[in-house]
C-alpha cells in the first residue's frame, strides 16, 4: 500500500481498483489482528463540523489503538467557528498534525483544505461523499461472500452521498449497483457517469424508481434515513413520498436467499427500515458498523506509510 503514502482521500474516485482490494485486505488482516502497523507520535486531526458518533469513535479508536492520538478540532472551540478563513486554517494544521479526517457540508471546502495542505486530508463525509463508509461497507460485504466481484447491492431510499460513494466504490470492486430512488431523488447525473465510467464491463450501473425490480436476487440491501443531516425540516414532507422505500421482510423475500442488510446508521426504526429487519438474521449492521474502525485503520496506515 505503499502508492497511498501521504495522499488524500476526498472521494472513492482518488482509488484505483487494486488500491481499493489493498485497503479491504488489508483492513480484514487487521480485525483478525494478523498484522498491527504502529505510528506512535503521529497525530490526526478531527476537524467535524457535523455531529458524528460511529465516524468520530473509530477514528478516535483506530489511530488510539496504533499507538497515535487525535486531536478534536471541533468548529465551536476553534478559531474556525469564528470566521477564520479555511485556507489560513489549513496552512497551520498542516504544521502540526500528520493527517486530518474533517467532516462538513461542502466537498469544496475539503478540496480548498487539501489544495493548501500537504498532510493527507480525509473525507469523513461530506453532502456529495462519504467515502469511509463505502469501504466499510464493501468489506462487510466480503466477509459475507468470500468475494465481491459479480455480487449486487441494491440501495434503497435517497440518492444522497451515501449512494455516491456506493456506486463509485462498486464500480471499482466490481460489484453490481441498483439505485432505487424515488423520481427526482437520483444521485447526481454526473456521479453517476463517473460510476459507469469506472465499472467499465466488470460490473452493471442501475438507477431505477421500482424498488421490488431493484431488490429481485440482491445479494446486499441497503438503505440510509430518508432526510440526511441538514434536510431535517424536510423530513415531514418526504415521508409519504419514502414510503415504499422501506427494507421490511416482503424485500427481503425477494433478494437472495443468502442476501444481508445493512445500515449505516443512524437509523429511523419503522421508516427507511422495519425493526424486524435490522434484527434479523440477514442483518449485518452491526459488523458494518465495527468495520468502520477497521477500515479507516487501514485507510490511516495505508496513508501515514506504516504499510
Amino acid at each position: 500500500m505503499n502508492s497511498l503514502t501521504g495522499r488524500d482521500l476526498l472521494t472513492l474516485n482518488d482509488l484505483s481498483s487494486d488500491e481499493l482490494t489493498g485497503l479491504l485486505d488489508l483492513a480484514a488482516k487487521l480485525k483478525a489482528g494478523e498484522v498491527a502497523p504502529q505510528c506512535p507520535g503521529k497525530v490526526l486531526g478531527l476537524l467535524f463540523s457535523k455531529a458524528s458518533t460511529r465516524t468520530r469513535v473509530s477514528f478516535s479508536v483506530a489511530m488510539y489503538q496504533m499507538g497515535g492520538q487525535i486531536v478534536d478540532l471541533n468548529p465551536s472551540v476553534t478559531q474556525v467557528g469564528r470566521g477564520e478563513p479555511l485556507v489560513d486554517t489549513a496552512r497551520v494544521l498542516d504544521r502540526y498534525v500528520d493527517a486530518i479526517a474533517i467532516r462538513t457540508f461542502e466537498q469544496s471546502d475539503l478540496q480548498t483544505f487539501a489544495d493548501c495542505a500537504e498532510i493527507p486530508v480525509i473525507n469523513a463525509l461530506t453532502d456529495l461523499a462519504h467515502p469511509c463508509q463505502t469501504l466499510a461497507d464493501l468489506q462487510t460485504m466480503h466477509e459475507a461472500f468470500g468475494q465481491l466481484a459479480g455480487l449486487t447491492l441494491t440501495y434503497i431510499g435517497d440518492g444522497n452521498n451515501v449512494a455516491h460513494s456506493l456506486m463509485l466504490g462498486c464500480a471499482l470492486a466490481g460489484v453490481h449497483v441498483r439505485i432505487a430512488t424515488p423520481e427526482n431523488f437520483e444521485p447526481l447525473p454526473e456521479i453517476t457517469e463517473l460510476a459507469k465510467q469506472l465499472a467499465g464491463d466488470r460490473s452493471d450501473v442501475v438507477l431505477t424508481p421500482d424498488v421490488k425490480a431493484a431488490s429481485e436476487g440482491a445479494h446486499a440491501l441497503y438503505t440510509d434515513v430518508w432526510a440526511s443531516m441538514g434536510q431535517e425540516t424536510e423530513a415531514d414532507d418526504r415521508a409519504p413520498i419514502f414510503a415504499d422505500y422501506q427494507i421490511n421482510d416482503k424485500l427481503i423475500g425477494l433478494a437472495d436467499p443468502e442476501s444481508i442488510v445493512l445500515h449505516c446508521l443512524p437509523a429511523h426504526r419503522g421508516e427507511e427500515i422495519t425493526e424486524a429487519a435490522m434484527e434479523g438474521s440477514h442483518s449485518r449492521i452491526w459488523d458494518q458498523a465495527e468495520n468502520r474502525m477497521h477500515a479507516q485503520k487501514a485507510l490511516l496506515a495505508s496513508l501515514l506509510g506504516l504499510v
